[in-house]
């Protein structure tokens, strides 16, 4: 079935003017409270006038202890914070460009020393990236404020304004551990099966759809996760279904976890020198460690390939199992690429990220015909700089400051 690229389109009655959508990017552009900034307000702008079908958000925080080790992290967790976020929603919708605000609960992959709480997970394994000790293992209890949390989220987050929520199932944040088998190793109602790990979205989906059932709910999930007796997109395609059972209105098809290198934004070659320079496990280790362990971290690092269109065949294998939207993410930086992804049926809309970075306005160049293909070069400095300072494009190059400090 074609499904044109540059002509208005529909989910759950959000009417996007084209097929494009930007997908969530931790902008580090909150203030201390999590609050957005004017400069997360001039970005979403940006992007809007440059002509995205719809703008979602970077991961906006349901609770403290799930709040981001990473700088300046969106929170969603106070009604204090709906008046800044009504001034964002307000003003991109000056463009006729709908926001979907994403929610989040980071789970072992966030730092207590950031949080200023103690980690917590499904189970109590260790994250190799983010864990000085071992996460808590949530109790009944714990698990229920949660899933209220996430409830009361998307309740305010249509107060602000927003367009509709995106649930963040993916990349190995809390709800993803709960449904990958990896790191769900419980033995209650919450574990063990593919239904009971699905069970806390189940809840978020049915107490939201029984408070506000009209308000859009998106979903973002791995397709799989590359772990021993982790996701597999055979199970995949199953939550998809139960997804599409609970409400859900449509599902963005991701991939990896930040422990498995580079999984999850794919390029040809590992971003050593941006890792040394600002991740807070590597930034500080002495010079010559740093050269020892280059090529280590270098072989650790490495994307699967292949670095385009990566997850495009799992998006397909949900596709033929689900009637709700399907949206891509991935590597689809080409028109060309976009346009025949669309065209085959493989998916109803595609995703970006990393092109957004380098040219806020690529939607644009694409539809006047002024370019066909993304500058950025997948060199994913984007992604390890980020804990240095807000989002931006390094096009394989530290700033000359940067590098001195590296040596």
């Amino acid at each position: 079935m074609t499904r044109p690229l540059f002509v208005p389109a529909n989910i759950a009655g959000i009417t996007l003017q084209n097929r494009i959508i930007r997908s969530a990017t931790h902008e580090s552009m909150a203030d201390e409270a999590g609050a957005p900034t004017e400069a997360l307000e001039k970005l979403y702008v940006k992007v809007a006038k440059g002509g995205a079908g719809a703008i979602i958000t970077g991961y906006a925080g349901i609770q403290q202890d799930g709040k981001s080790s990473l700088l300046n992290m969106l929170m969603i967790n106070r009604d204090e914070l709906i008046p800044s976020y009504r001034k964002l929603t307000d003003t991109v919708h000056e463009h006729d460009v709908p926001v979907i605000l994403q929610i989040a609960h980071c789970g072992r992959q966030t730092r207590s020393a950031v949080t200023g709480l103690r980690t917590v997970a499904p189970s109590p394994l260790k994250d190799f990236i983010f864990n000085e000790e071992t996460p808590h293992a949530l109790e009944e209890h714990e698990i229920e404020t949660i899933i209220d949390n996430f409830v009361t989220a998307a309740e305010r987050a249509k107060k602000a304004g927003f367009d509709g929520i995106q649930l963040h199932l993916a990349h190995g944040y809390l709800l993803a551990q709960f449904l990958s088998g990896y790191t769900n190793r419980r033995k209650d109602r919450w574990g063990g099966s593919t239904e009971n790990r699905f069970r806390i979205v189940s809840e978020i989906m049915d107490r939201i759809r029984k408070r506000q059932d009209n308000f859009p709910v998106l979903a973002k999930i791995n397709a799989y996760d590359s772990r021993p007796g982790g996701m597999r997109i055979e199970e995949a395609v199953k939550i998809s279904r139960l997804l599409e059972s609970s409400g859900c209105d449509a599902i963005e098809v991701s991939s990896g976890v930040v422990e498995e290198g580079l999984s999850i934004m794919r390029g040809p070659e590992p971003p050593v020198k941006a890792l040394f320079q600002s991740s807070f496990r590597f930034s500080t280790m002495p010079a010559m460690l740093k050269k020892l362990s280059a090529p280590f971290i270098t072989f650790a690092m490495r994307s699967p390939k292949p670095y385009r269109a990566y997850n495009l065949e799992a998006a397909n294998a949900i596709k033929q199992a689900v009637s709700i939207p399907v949206i891509t993410v991935g590597g689809l930086h080409e028109l060309t690429n976009i346009a025949s992804a669309l065209e085959s049926g493989s998916t109803d809309f595609i995703s970006m990220s990393r092109p957004f970075i380098i040219e806020p306005d690529i939607v644009r160049k694409f539809s006047e015909g002024k370019q066909t293909t993304s500058r950025c070069i997948m060199c994913n400095y984007c992604a390890l700089m980020i804990e240095s300072g807000n989002v931006t494009c390094y096009y394989g190059k530290l700033p000359a400051c940067s590098e001195n400090k590296s040596r």
